[in-house]
């Protein structure tokens, strides 16, 4: 695995940690606040104010490796950035590489047309609106994501969208003007992974109804606002169909990969302040007549904490190479593994912070809270734990169907 950075990644990071050191972090308890304030509909003041900043600096769009219109990096490149990003909620909105909008911005890279880009994507880089991704469904296991019931139906030159979402990132934010909805435009197809399709739905399209914010926790807007969503006889021009009817699989493979890579970097960034703050607090308190961090079982957490946070970067990073090298299909067996790893680990690390800092560790005002509902539902999120290990176990099993017992191929 290539490790060693470039000269333009050593110096983005430092104008990253410089920018973070001197806007973000001073604002994170406005932006929890504020966040609190407008609540899910509404947009806090601190992110808008910040962005232009952002902009000022260089530091927009980092994400979209091979395309001109981002920065050009590659996912191993990206992956140290995105880790100083992932130390803070609010900063990755601010650098316009948030979820769901990357996503979104990659499939209308790779998949969308002229027109579409036009439209949609050139807004979205300019962070001028925002956007939602709509596949889940409160009716159905959408771990498996073929279970999907909504519908997308041809009535002349248009589709007639109906359908239930819900997890439904970003609609209730007033910035979000489109969707991604992934549906079935053919249900009785025998191959299952071609009876959905893709299709882009303008948030303002009659028939769209955003029903409620749906709480993490009791987080609304933190870490994402996720919503619930109904589509009733939504029409939208054949136009907007992404790629071709049948293909939504195929986009929702393609979208999720870099999504997933971005998810753990930015989780492993948010593992690492919280080992930061945990030390630090443990150094300040005292119980028992020494400070907490003298106590054994305190100091067997922090080494646990700092070696299973280089555990998971490291297989991060490979991953990334990997994906640069060999391609996000070839690679799904290391994405798999860290969407597994990394969640897991970073739930642990974030728990053993809530204990060192006690009954406040439960409240917001260490973030720890945040940071726990962040790190939880990233391991439903982008597919459970057990999808993603169900794969490993048979990406590994098929290794050895050929092999007799020795380990030496057959003829």
């Amino acid at each position: 695995m290539i490790t060693e950075k470039s000269q333009r990644v050593q110096d983005l990071e430092k104008r990253l940690e410089a920018f973070m050191d001197e806007h973000i972090y001073p604002n994170e308890e406005r932006f929890y606040r504020e966040t609190e304030e407008v609540g899910p509909w509404g947009v806090q003041p601190v992110i808008e104010e910040l962005k232009p900043k952002a902009k000022e600096a260089g530091l927009w769009n980092l994400f979209l490796p091979e395309s001109e219109r981002g920065a050009g990096l590659s996912n191993l490149e990206y992956a140290s950035l995105c880790e100083i990003m992932g130390r803070a909620h609010m900063a990755p909105e601010i650098f316009n590489c948030n979820a769901p909008d990357t996503g979104n911005m990659e499939v209308l890279e790779r998949y969308g047309s002229e027109a579409h880009k036009e439209q949609w994507l050139k807004p979205l880089l300019a962070g001028e609106i925002r956007s939602s991704f709509a596949m889940t469904e409160p009716a159905v296991a959408s771990s498996d994501a073929t279970n999907i019931e909504s519908r997308i139906v041809a009535d002349g030159d248009d589709y007639v969208i109906n359908g239930h979402k819900w997890y439904t990132t970003g609609a209730t934010d007033p910035r979000c003007k489109i969707i991604i909805f992934m549906g079935k435009t053919d249900p009785d197809n025998p191959d299952r992974h071609k009876q959905q399709s893709m299709i882009l739905v303008p948030k303002d399209t009659p028939g769209v109804e955003v029903v409620r914010s749906i709480p993490v926790f009791g987080f609304y807007g933190v870490p994402d606002r996720a919503s619930e969503v109904m589509f009733r006889d939504v029409r939208v021009p054949k136009s907007n169909m992404l790629l071709g009817e049948g293909r939504g699989f195929e986009i929702a493979q393609g979208r999720l990969g870099p999504g997933r890579i971005h998810h753990c970097m930015r989780l492993i960034g948010l593992a690492e302040r919280t080992l930061e703050k945990m030390c630090r607090r443990a150094s300040e308190r005292v119980a028992f007549g020494k400070p907490v961090a003298a106590q054994t079982v305190t100091q067997e957490r922090i080494a646990e904490s700092r070696i299973m946070i280089e555990q998971a970067r490291l297989l991060t990073l490979n991953a990334a190479h990997r994906m640069d090298t060999v391609g996000n299909k070839v690679a799904k067996a290391d994405i798999a593994m860290i969407k597994v790893a990394v969640p897991n680990m970073a739930c642990q690390v974030i728990d053993w912070a809530i204990q060192v800092h006690g009954g406040g560790g439960t409240s917001n005002d260490f973030g720890l809270a945040s940071a726990y509902a962040t790190a939880r539902i990233l391991r439903l999120a982008d597919g459970p734990d057990e999808v993603h290990r169900n794969q490993i176990a048979k990406l590994e099993l098929r290794k050895y169907s050929n092999r007799d017992a020795g380990g030496s191929a057959r003829p």
